[in-house]
């Protein structure tokens, strides 16, 4: 089964009983790849988005695994950080992160308050790149204590890691410049 947005996570971006129920009612599909889950508190960008960095949310999605694994199933964590999809509104009042200081011109992001305009995020710091790449590999490693078969990293529809392959986004002029990647691929799954 396909990542489908649901965002059914409670205010801590904990899944709850709805998720394991959701998703153990979808077992038969053989193999499932959750919906997008932010690996860090800056990856969020919508109401109730599931997070895996928290010691709750990993109870959480143990709940959910343990589930779909009853029913005969096996069960991939998709990890998604939104980047400059984002807004102060789900980031504590902290800009969104990017490449470079580059706004969504198109649309709006929801919040408990109404559609806001997106904001100019914050360019992220060279340094701050290593960062992030490191919250990847902790919310892989949480996604095995939460007994994951396996993770997908989400890397495109405008979020964080495929912003760093377009230059008209990515106007870095260093070690992250778009033509540094190599562009294979913008999903990759890796089994647990």
């Amino acid at each position: 089964m396909a990542p489908m947005t649901r965002c059914r996570a409670d205010d801590r971006h904990a899944p709850t009983n709805i998720n394991a129920l959701y998703y153990a009612q979808r077992a038969g599909a053989g193999m499932i790849i959750t919906e997008g889950t932010a690996p860090d508190c800056m990856g969020q960008g919508y109401l109730r988005m599931p997070g895996i960095y928290t010691p709750e949310q990993v109870a959480g999605w143990r709940a959910v695994t343990a589930a779909v694994h009853e029913q005969g199933a096996a069960i991939f964590q998709q990890l998604m950080h939104v980047g400059r999809v984002s807004h102060p509104y789900f980031l504590d009042g902290r800009a969104p992160v990017a490449p470079s200081a580059i706004a969504v011109t198109d649309g709006q992001v929801h919040t408990a308050a109404g559609p806001q305009s997106f904001v100019t995020p914050r360019a992220l710091q060279t340094d701050e790149v290593a960062e992030v790449i490191a919250t990847y590999g902790r919310a892989t490693r949480l996604a095995a204590d939460a007994e994951f078969d396996g993770v997908e990293l989400h890397a495109t529809s405008g979020y964080l890691p495929a912003r760093f392959l377009l230059p008209t986004i990515n106007q870095r002029t260093q070690r992250f410049w778009p033509l540094t990647w190599i562009r294979s691929g913008l999903s990759w799954f890796v089994g647990l």
